[in-house]
């Protein structure tokens, strides 16, 4: 069972990227996150890959001084997502035309879904920026939405400012995901230190995200 747990995480972590992809190709909007990544590309030049694992690995420096813990999942998130983003992006075409728009925003939006559901079903931890959310959460008390809202607010309006795209398909993501993500959890979810699975509730609240 462990190794199916990894070969998902992996499977999850790949789809991720290419689903990220796949959304910036679209035009429409994407994630506030991404929306950093994207203006911090635009303005430095560098691949929005390469954003992705450098942000990643200067918010696991956030996690220090709320003492959380990465596991080696959290480490692969923060390495493989913006490595599979970097290999996809040639490979996809631009979304000519608003038809074309909608295709890869609503294909976009269900892979990540699925990429989610599988990354989180193998249960070996959350990503560097939904660890900071949930972390900041336990040391502030605030809520969970409290923090999660502080803080994408605040990077999706530095990315646009730096030239990311904001859009309907942020609004999309932020509504759609977590929905599609709780529906597609029981097809994932593995056993995982007992003899069943987590319920598909447990495994999303322990883990928080997939990035």
């Amino acid at each position: 069972m462990t190794l199916r747990r990894i070969v998902q995480l992996f499977a999850g972590l790949a789809l991720y990227g290419f689903s990220i992809s796949v959304l910036i190709k679209a035009g429409l909007g994407i994630s506030p996150w991404d929306i950093f990544h994207q203006g911090l590309g635009r303005l430095t030049g560098i691949s929005i890959g390469a954003v992705i694992v450098g942000v990643s690995f200067l918010v696991l420096l956030l996690w220090i001084p709320l003492k959380i813990r990465p596991g080696w999942g959290t480490l692969a998130n923060a390495v493989l997502i913006g490595t599979f983003v970097d290999l996809s992006m040639p490979l996809l075409p631009e979304a000519e035309g608003i038809l074309w728009q909608i295709v890869f925003l609503a294909g976009g939006l269900f892979l990540l879904a699925v990429a989610s559901a599988c990354y989180l079903g193998a249960a070996f931890g959350p990503g560097a920026r939904d660890g900071l959310m949930t972390g900041l959460a336990r040391r502030t008390g605030w809520s969970i939405r409290l923090c999660r809202t502080l803080i994408e607010v605040t990077v999706a309006g530095a990315g646009w400012l730096l030239g990311g795209t904001l859009g309907i398909g942020t609004i999309a993501e932020a509504f759609l995901i977590g929905p599609l993500v709780q529906w597609l959890m029981p097809f994932f979810a593995l056993p995982h230190r007992a003899t069943k699975p987590l319920s598909a509730e447990a495994l999303y609240d322990q883990n928080a995200g997939g990035s």
